[in-house]
């Protein structure tokens, strides 16, 4: 059989068909892969456009043939086994899924989004503003989680407040990113001794020996 990789050229995001299948059987026909039904008076035969198809779900009663499957994988086919109705699904072999939103764009889309990486000054802005949302985030989460807060983590407590505001002003005044990284350590240190004390955790301290060289970590770990 020849090979039928330009069936492939329709992305899986792109295909529009998901075909169910029971009570026949899926075979290749005249190049094409069809699926044939048993009726009362004679034998149908249904073409699939395997081309514009991204999930084939064969339910009881189906069988299908070696050539089918070849047709159906080289055209990038999902191939699932299932159960009546379609579920539940039984077996399936895996393709590569594509985001809809990844495709059919010009080079320059994501030249433009890398761009600032090439950029000293763009690099640092784009890493404090990281740093900026985790701090949003920390906020958010400590301020609404129960358990956090049966435990005594308030964010609104004043040695959070201290901490949280501290650390944003040097964030805003870091140099590079290597200052970046040494406050990024302060306030996880910081963070630290504060969920100790509430813990009352008086002898903890935190475990390295997992890192094989603690050199590479910033001053202030």
């Amino acid at each position: 059989m020849e090979p039928l990789s330009d069936l492939k050229a329709i992305l899986h995001s792109k295909r529009a068909n998901i075909y169910y299948v029971e009570k026949a059987r899926v075979m290749q026909k005249g190049g094409r892969v069809v699926y044939l039904t048993e009726e009362k008076v004679e034998k149908q035969y249904w073409n699939i456009p395997i081309a514009n198809t991204t999930v084939i779900l064969l339910g009881t009663g189906t069988s299908i043939t070696q050539a089918a499957v070849r047709m159906l994988a080289s055209a990038g086919v999902l191939i699932g086994f299932s159960g009546s109705g379609g579920t539940p699904l039984i077996a399936a072999n895996e393709i590569e899924w594509l985001s809809p939103q990844s495709e059919y764009r010009p080079t320059e889309y994501v030249q433009g989004w890398l761009s600032f990486w090439f950029d000293e000054k763009k690099r640092l802005a784009a890493a404090k503003q990281f740093q900026m949302l985790r701090l949003e985030y920390l906020r958010s989460v400590w301020s609404k989680d129960k358990d956090l807060k049966n435990e005594g983590f308030y964010v609104d407590d004043a040695d959070m407040q201290r901490a949280l505001d501290r650390f944003s002003a040097k964030i805003e005044q870091c140099p590079n990113v290597n200052g970046l990284l040494l406050v990024e350590a302060q306030l996880t240190k910081s963070l630290y001794k504060i969920a100790a004390n509430r813990s009352k955790q008086s002898d903890f301290v935190r475990n390295f020996e997992a890192i094989d060289d603690a050199s590479c970590l910033p001053i202030g770990y």
